[in-house]
């Protein structure tokens, strides 16, 4: 099977491990990118988007394709801008809940298949569609030591360290929340509690720094499915986290671990769990979202689709009645 993606974030990890997964399992991928970044000096606009119009257009001249696959709905115009090829259009969270919305909501009716990462977008997007969580590669995310990985980190072995996996400057993220919370936090333990904020570093480190930490604390004002939460599961590190996306959902019989919209409440459970020093039973329940679960569920969408299936490692289409 021979997919084009569509994407304005080529790089994001869990994007690469979701296409490297299907590759072993026989699907090919070209894989066109928005130019531009997210935000800064040549952060990306309008003009950055009508022109990936063209760029797409192209290669569908250039190549032979049984499907595109549109990540993010503001690539969703360009998969449909032709209508000889499927068009599968995935979601990943703030292209429902947040300014592009409409966006979303337009082109979702006219693709043949639409991938959510929660019931939570499901709802919210209002039509018929897929939920499949992007998976935690349980290889890659296993609990360890945590000596041995402070010592990796360079983390100091004298403090609670509290895990906030993204960069402050994240509007989206609520970093100011987060240090709120550790911040009165500290005042109530003897031992020194440290927020440690993560960006920019390979994603292949970051179980050593889930190792290494004592919890995981998401304050986010708007979530899909979190990354963060099932990779931190894995490793079975404590999580505590605001009510947004199906958090509450994957950390259903998860102890320790808090999901909470009050200020107070997760202050008093992230004291306790440090307090405790306890590990979490996470890792079987992340099992429930391993990444070899949602590739499969994925390729069974691509199949459905495109009435390709693999038969004897053969491609074969099926006819449907």
């Amino acid at each position: 099977m021979d997919v084009l993606t569509l994407t304005n974030a080529a790089d994001a990890p869990f994007l690469n491990q979701q296409q490297a997964a299907l590759e072993r399992r026989g699907v090919r991928f070209e894989t066109l990118s928005v130019a531009g970044d997210a935000i800064g000096e040549n952060a990306r606009g309008p003009l950055e988007y009508l022109r990936f119009f063209r760029t797409v257009r192209h290669e569908l001249r250039r190549g032979s394709y049984d499907l595109i696959h549109a990540h993010y709905g503001l690539t969703a115009p360009m998969a449909l801008a032709q209508r000889r090829v499927p068009v599968v259009c995935s979601l990943w969270g703030s292209d429902v809940h947040g300014p592009v919305a409409p966006v979303s909501r337009t082109c979702a009716p006219f693709c043949d298949a639409v991938i959510v990462m929660s019931e939570a977008m499901a709802d919210a997007l209002g039509r018929a569609c897929r939920v499949i969580p992007d998976g935690v590669d349980l290889e890659t995310f296993r609990p360890g030591s945590q000596a041995a990985a402070r010592d990796r980190v360079g983390w100091p072995t004298d403090e609670h360290a509290v895990l906030f996996p993204y960069a402050p400057d994240r509007s989206v993220k609520n970093y100011p929340r987060a240090k709120r919370i550790v911040d009165r936090v500290d005042s109530r333990l003897e031992r020194p509690v440290s927020l440690r904020t993560i960006s920019g570093v390979d994603h292949d480190e970051m179980p050593h720094y889930m190792n290494a930490a004592d919890a995981l604390l998401l304050t986010s004002h708007s979530e899909g499915s979190p990354n963060a939460v099932k990779e931190a599961m894995a490793c079975d590190l404590p999580i505590v986290s605001v009510d947004v996306g199906d958090v509450r959902e994957r950390l259903e019989g998860v102890s320790p671990s808090c999901v909470a919209d009050a200020d107070d409440v997760l202050v008093d459970e992230l004291a306790s769990i440090l307090e405790s020093g306890a590990r979490s039973n996470g890792r079987r329940a992340a099992r429930e979202v391993s990444l070899e679960r949602t590739t499969d569920a994925v390729l069974e969408v691509y199949e459905s689709v495109t009435g390709l299936e693999r038969v004897d490692q053969r491609r074969t289409r099926v006819t449907r009645s």
